[in-house]
């Protein structure tokens, strides 16, 4: 099937006692065994598993071409197995440009733990000179947060391979539409279904999916029924619903995003746009062999200083100031002051989550306000 046609019938299981279209949400925490001891319909407790997440992980699972999912109550908690499942003392090296949430979890949660670098993943020689003989685990993020920085997935599995070293991809920003990192050999993909999979800026989640269920794979299904970070009934049947837009939900982030960054490519008071659709991007052309789409996601800088890039962002209308993506409002952030002091953002950069608002109202209102 293709994957407009998945995403509306994967992750639906029609009610046979009702006869139901919809797969109706099961909110019991706990199933009846039966006089043998045995669970009619395999389900035992909540937190082990229902119905709801079961029918999410299968969809998400087949978007990215991938046999299973484990789904988490946030995309941190889905980061957070990863790296608990790993030995302590192991080395991840991890993207210089990498999601401030994770990386200070890494900083703050797994500090004499598990060793990490974090350093530019793209050049091969940088990348060779940091593996370690108890390097485990090599984490990406392409397009990266908030540099929109793509990293040659399968140069990086290539390295990886020689040396029997694990890849994750966060592939938040390009989503399964976009981008197919399982298909390209990563180990596991990762998403905070908060995002684009859900769509509407309410709910919260996250996913990792898998192509082979290994050994590894089930110490992580372990930690997901253990650790109990899971999303509840409710926020899985919404995330299955939302699913089922997706694609044409991506088609039009894009064709906005596309719009907006040549726009702003061509204004006088912006210093650089970010978006890997741009020839200007210095990776366009690897993003171009290992997407099919280049996201709703672009960063610009705004010509001058930190103050510069404020006083825009506050004179600015329909985008709203404000963390998170992948809405279907559009939001814009200074992000240098979210990541703290020892943040890599330029001071003047401003991040830009392309909603589905019409293409030239977004455009009046960046016009108004960088003018």
């Amino acid at each position: 099937m293709k994957i407009e046609t998945i995403a509306i019938h994967a992750g639906n299981q029609k009610d046979i006692s009702t006869g139901a279209v919809i797969q109706p949400i099961t909110l019991s925490t706990t199933y009846l065994r039966e006089e043998d001891g045995s669970y009619r319909a395999g389900y035992i407790y909540n937190r082990l598993g229902n119905p709801n997440r079961e029918q999410l992980e299968r969809v998400l699972a087949e978007l990215e071409n991938g046999l299973d999912a484990a789904a988490f109550a946030s995309g941190n908690a889905a980061g957070m197995s990863v790296f608990q499942s790993l030995k302590p003392g192991t080395h991840v090296i991890c993207p210089d440009d990498m999601y401030h949430g994770l990386r200070n979890q890494l900083k703050n949660l797994f500090s004499g733990v598990l060793e990490f670098d974090f350093i530019d993943v793209n050049d091969e020689q940088t990348l060779n000179q940091h593996l370690k003989p108890n390097t485990g685990l090599i984490w990406l993020e392409t397009p990266s947060n908030p540099l929109l920085k793509i990293t040659d997935i399968r140069k990086v599995i290539a390295i990886a391979r020689q040396h029997q070293i694990k890849v994750v991809v966060d592939n938040t920003f390009a989503t399964s539409i976009c981008q197919l990192p399982l298909s390209l050999g990563a180990d596991l993909v990762m998403h905070s279904s908060t995002k684009y999979i859900g769509g509407h800026s309410d709910l919260m989640g996250g996913v990792l999916i898998t192509s082979v269920k290994d050994e590894w794979w089930e110490k992580i299904r372990l930690i997901q029924s253990l650790g109990g970070a899971i999303p509840s009934a409710t926020d899985c049947y919404y995330l299955v619903r939302s699913i089922k837009t997706l694609p044409y939900r991506m088609k039009g982030h894009v064709n906005n995003a596309v719009g907006l960054a040549n726009y702003l490519e061509k204004h006088p008071n912006v210093d650089s746009v970010l978006y890997p659709g741009l020839k200007s991007h210095p990776q366009h052309d690897i993003a171009k062999a290992q997407m099919t789409y280049f996201g709703g996601m672009l960063s610009f800088c705004v010509k001058g200083s930190r103050a510069e890039a404020l006083k825009v962002i506050n004179k600015l209308k329909l985008f709203a100031q404000a963390t998170s993506l992948g809405g279907v409002e559009s939001l814009i952030e200074h992000r240098a002051s979210v990541e703290g002091p020892d943040t890599l953002t330029p001071q003047n950069l401003l991040r830009v989550s392309v909603g589905l608002e019409h293409i030239d109202d977004l455009i009046a209102d960046l016009e108004q306000a960088l003018t």
